[in-house]
């Protein structure tokens, strides 16, 4: 009771009491804010909703899947190897610079020394201005997807982030860890700019007044964020009307939503898939295929998602959701106790062996829930697992390290297709390249490298999804990962906050568009 006290104190100080007036402040509580201003430190789903509110993509994705224009307004083929871009005139960003192809360029040159992005942009060969308004964006080889990754393209103030800050060192450096000028610090071009920030506290938005889309319905002139960890919390801070916004809704509180007068549920289907990786550089017993086919047969898919889950997810035993290019009907869940024991056995293991876990509490759904319970599953097969969990701010730099035998990832295709999965979480680590950047089980398959480089320039639709379902009987047979589900998103509002036209399957809420009546 004092903990809730505690936090509907601290809700009270942050947004104050009452509703919105005139539409001028929209209260958000979120499962957790930023980690930071700077849009290239981390590659995360809570990352790109940041920089989607404050700064603008070259292009993005409309809520039926197309690109539309943002600070591209058109775009042609040149060549094989080359896309033009025709870029939006009149453009400010919120240092007060104007913006123009330089700011692109400099934005994908940065991209490319990210860490965490540089594997997306690895095919990406330069940006050669044209003139202020028009720039060629290349590539190494044809690239099938060039134009779905400009979505992920988000020009940065060049002027601004150019020379160094009061301590010497450069403004555009990227820095995960410690104090660095983008981390602190940004000029977008996006509808609202960053006024106010404490890191795990809150994050205070206000309207860009220069903000070049004047044609958007938008009305919402300041948002104020606050990270609301614990799901109970979030869902009591909406209906007592201390925030006009949540996400996410925890699936045991679906039915308490939609009862509730004053409130409206707004879930969307997601591609993001819940999984284990098993590190075969730390055990070596995860490098033997029976064990690690054991594990996928002793994980009750159906079962977390029906008492876990609540239904609002969908079992997988793939990466592809359907729809993807690499998506097989046949890879279901495989769960069978009996087998998984018998493969244990076989494999020189009956009476088991004791490994470590990791994994986030409040990054995706139920996340610590699903880990308890594998915990308990893998128990049935002798594989005693000491699991820890922590909060998604302490988890990433652990995930990183790779400190645990075990550790659970979810992920989104950042192209919206098949092959981006395959090229963070499977192939072989890379990190000149970046592929396999997020590839903490170590697998590594030549094979699957291969089909998986070759389908990203193959423009025959036919031939490449049929190289992308190939890789995914590949890991299945190979059982190279442990899948969940494919987890929905889910959203909690007031009834006069319009949230169905801005949502969409990437979890990006375009609150640049949000009408509140």
């Amino acid at each position: 009771m004092k903990k809730c006290l505690a936090v509907t104190l601290t809700l009270a100080v942050l947004f104050g009491f009452g509703t919105l007036a005139g539409a001028a402040t929209l209260k958000v509580g979120l499962d957790a804010d930023p980690v930071s201003l700077d849009p290239h430190v981390q590659l995360s789903g809570g990352m790109l909703q940041f920089s989607h509110w404050v700064f603008d993509p070259l292009v993005r994705y409309a809520q039926d899947m197309s690109i539309e224009p943002r600070l591209a307004t058109r775009w042609e083929r040149i060549d094989d190897l080359t896309m033009r871009f025709f870029l939006r005139k009149g453009v400010k960003f919120h240092s007060g610079n104007t913006f123009s192809a330089k700011d692109v360029k400099f934005t994908l040159d940065r991209l490319k020394k990210s860490v965490d992005f540089k594997g997306l942009f690895e095919l990406f060969t330069d940006a050669q201005i044209v003139d202020d308004y028009t720039i060629d964006i290349k590539t190494k080889k044809p690239y099938a997807l060039l134009l779905r990754m400009c979505t992920y393209i988000f020009p940065m103030d060049s002027e601004f982030y150019s020379g160094t800050d009061a301590s010497g060192q450069p403004k555009d450096a990227m820095v995960k860890v410690g104090p660095s000028f983008a981390l602190a610090n940004e000029s977008g071009t996006g509808p609202f700019k960053v006024t106010d920030r404490e890191q795990g506290v809150k994050l205070v938005l206000d309207r860009f007044a220069d903000y070049w889309d004047t044609a958007s319905p938008g009305n919402v002139d300041q948002i104020i964020l606050a990270p609301i960890k614990e799901d109970a919390t979030r869902v009591a801070a909406l209906l007592s009307g201390d925030v006009d916004f949540i996400s996410p809704v925890p699936p045991q509180d679906f039915k308490r939503i939609e009862q509730d007068p004053k409130v409206n549920l707004f879930t969307y289907p997601g591609g993001r898939i819940i999984t284990l990786q098993l590190n075969q550089k730390r055990r070596p017993e995860f490098r033997v295929a029976k064990v690690r086919q054991a594990i996928v047969h002793a994980i009750n898919n159906d079962g977390i998602v029906k008492k876990i889950m609540k239904g609002t997810a969908t079992p997988t035993g793939q990466q592809s959701p359907k729809g993807y290019a690499g998506y097989n009907a046949e890879l279901r869940p495989r769960y069978d106790l009996q087998k998984a024991k018998a493969l244990m056995s076989n494999a020189g293991f009956a009476n088991g062996f004791e490994c470590t876990m990791i994994a986030p509490n409040n990054r995706y759904v139920n996340d610590e829930k699903i880990a308890e319970a594998v915990v308990g599953m893998l128990a049935k097969i002798k594989i005693k697992v000491n699991l820890k969990t922590m909060p998604k701010a302490q988890y990433w730099d652990e995930f990183d390290a790779q400190v645990a035998d075990i550790q659970m990832i979810g992920w989104h295709s950042d192209t919206e297709d098949s092959g981006n999965f395959s090229e963070f979480l499977i192939m072989c680590p890379d990190k000149e390249t970046g592929y396999g950047q997020y590839n903490s089980g170590n697998y590594c398959n030549p094979e699957v490298d291969r089909l998986t480089l070759a389908a990203q320039s193959e423009t025959d639709l036919n031939k490449r999804g049929a190289m992308l379902q190939q890789i995914e009987q590949i890991l299945y047979d190979d059982a190279a990962f442990v899948p969940f589900h494919w987890q929905n998103h889910s959203y909690g509002a007031k009834k006069n906050v319009g949230v169905a036209p801005i949502i969409n399957t990437m979890n990006f809420p375009y609150f640049g568009d949000l009408v509140v009546n």
